[in-house]
């Protein structure tokens, strides 16, 4: 977090390790471009290959990106049969998950494995952990959010993406308020605002110009979802990643930074 008259900002790419067409665009947006981090998915289908591209990439800031809902588990079915089915995928009703996390024991247990599986994944590459975020940002739920950071310390938790944007639904505000009074009791570095919510998949040269032009003071997080093609998934089939990937490799972009003087990196350069 930073005072007042600070300014820094942190440009990430969430789902790295989902395709391999996602990690060849990290690749890219992150030496020839403007991007800082990167949030991978463990149990993805092109994890492995993720890592082995950040591995060489040793500026590019690696977190983790938590999956627990609208994707494959990192334990087996078997483990987790409260969590996923019979694929080992998790489905897509957070609303009614949630329910089950907060009011069922039994599915909190598998909740926590899993979580903790997760970090596992993550601390078996070897990768500086540089931040925790979640998927379609479900840590906004507090029984995960606790669970993230109690699980979390004990891997090396330090930073996690506060998904607060300016202009959001009042609806959410008292959970990211929640949250944000969460993070700071326990010392967790975090955002101040971030970018790429109401524009998921849409984070095009425009949008991130906009933004630019909008930082408020503090630490603000850019995120988006890019990749070197469009259609990756049926979830994601109207996402224009190739126009974020060419947003974070445009020139007017790369100087509109550099105007600003903006302090840039990963979460923990930001501590």
């Amino acid at each position: 977090m930073a005072t007042d008259e600070q300014r820094g900002l942190i440009i990430t790419a969430d789902d790295f390790g989902l395709h391999t067409a996602v990690n060849e665009a990290v690749e890219r947006a992150h030496v020839d471009g403007v991007l800082d981090a990167a949030s991978l998915m463990v149990a993805a289908p092109a994890a492995a290959d993720a890592v082995k591209r950040a591995r060489r990439m040793p500026h590019l800031a690696v977190g983790l990106h938590l999956v627990l809902a609208d994707g494959p588990s990192t334990l087996p079915p078997a483990q987790i049969p409260d969590l996923v089915g019979a694929d080992g995928s998790f489905g897509d009703h957070m609303a009614r998950d949630g329910f089950r996390f907060f009011f069922l024991p039994r599915v909190r247990r598998q909740l926590a494995t899993e979580i903790r599986a997760q970090f596992e994944a993550f601390a078996a590459t070897s990768l500086e952990l540089d931040h925790v975020n979640a998927h379609k940002h479900f840590h906004l739920h507090p029984t995960v959010l606790s669970l993230m950071l109690s699980i979390g310390r004990e891997y090396g938790l330090r930073a996690v993406r506060l998904p607060d944007e300016p202009g959001m639904t009042p609806l959410l505000k008292p959970w990211i308020a929640l949250m944000r009074r969460r993070l700071d009791a326990a010392g967790i570095i975090h955002n101040d605002q971030v970018f790429g919510i109401a524009r998921s998949g849409a984070m095009d040269e425009a949008a991130l110009l906009d933004a630019l032009s909008r930082l408020p003071s503090g630490i603000t997080e850019i995120y988006g979802h890019p990749a070197i093609h469009d259609r990756l998934t049926a979830a994601m089939s109207g996402y224009r990643h190739a126009d974020e990937l060419n947003a974070l490799l445009s020139p007017r972009v790369r100087d509109a930074i550099a105007i600003r003087g903006l302090s840039r990196g990963g979460f923990l350069s930001h501590a």
